[in-house]
């Protein structure tokens, strides 16, 4: 990690620094607010508060992509307050262990990381399911759940956008695990649980599932349609057939999920040859489907 130390006190400064740089860190120092505010990246930011006479703010937003953490004398809304409003990620208080410090470096640091994971895992889920269109969501739901659906994804995007919703985080548990009655039982009782792969299960296992979560928050996905137990049941059910559910399709089914899904991406000659048919075969295909093509 590498570190710019703001000091105007020189030898509090090269303190810091000798004791960072023993650890494994890299440091700089700026005794003055103008050597801070230097074209160059650093992972973090020592900012004292109380260099005289200098405003500190351009050095917040200068490094805001940085970890800043404030080292103060005392705590006010000047020294604390408005400078992590303006961006700063935390704050010291003078005199300090270096190993309380090194300790906020390294929770700060994981919590950056982990932070910018969730955004990128987020938006690739919300890329994977822009597609599922999902009827409207209601928030009215009654515990446990099991969504009954011919799509997976539908059911894992409806879970997604219920807890996003409420601003709730849940928990995932694969039913093909084995351990999953004991990942249900180190789940806070507050909190949801996504159970998938219901249909996978014998009948012996999901009774005990079933009285696992009893008066629980919990989704359970399940593709087998005629899935019966007592709960609330969600249907969700893609009109399309689906290729990836384990089913084998009728010849005149997968030709006709063929044409619809990629009679716009190839040109005719090519989307028969791909299907082994003549063009006037396709021609007559699409006319025994009801299918139109875009022009």
């Amino acid at each position: 990690m590498k570190i710019l130390i703001v000091e105007n006190e020189i030898y509090l400064a090269q303190s810091i620094a000798s004791k960072l740089i023993e650890i494994g860190y890299k440091c700089d120092i700026a005794t003055t607010i103008q050597d801070a505010l230097r074209d160059e990246k650093y992972d973090s930011v020592l900012l004292s508060t109380n260099i005289s006479g200098q405003n500190f703010y351009p050095v917040i937003e200068k490094h805001q992509n940085s970890i800043i953490i404030l080292m103060i004398s005392y705590i006010s809304n000047d020294t604390v307050s408005n400078p992590i409003k303006a961006g700063a990620s935390d704050y010291i208080q003078k005199p300090f262990m270096i190993e309380e410090l090194v300790r906020k470096l390294k929770h700060l640091n994981d919590f950056d990381v982990i932070k910018k994971e969730n955004v990128t895992y987020r938006n690739y889920l919300l890329h994977i399911f822009e597609s599922s269109n999902l009827p409207k969501m209601d928030t009215k739901i009654k515990f446990p759940a099991i969504i009954r659906t011919n799509s997976q994804k539908m059911a894992d995007a409806l879970v997604f956008e219920y807890c996003s919703k409420i601003k709730k985080p849940f928990s995932f548990i694969s039913l093909t695990s084995s351990n999953t009655i004991e990942q249900i039982t180190r789940v806070p009782k507050d909190e949801i649980i996504y159970l998938t792969e219901l249909q996978k299960m014998k009948k012996s296992e999901k009774s005990k599932i079933f009285n696992a979560i009893e008066n629980r928050k919990v989704f359970m996905s399940t593709t087998d349609l005629t899935e019966d137990a007592p709960f609330f049941y969600i249907e969700l059910n893609n009109n399309s057939k689906i290729l990836n559910q384990g089913e084998i399709l009728s010849i005149d089914d997968y030709v006709k999920h063929i044409i619809l899904n990629f009679q716009n991406k190839f040109p005719d000659t090519e989307l028969s040859k791909k299907l082994g048919i003549s063009r006037k075969s396709l021609w007559e295909k699409r006319k025994k489907y009801g299918i139109n093509k875009k022009k």
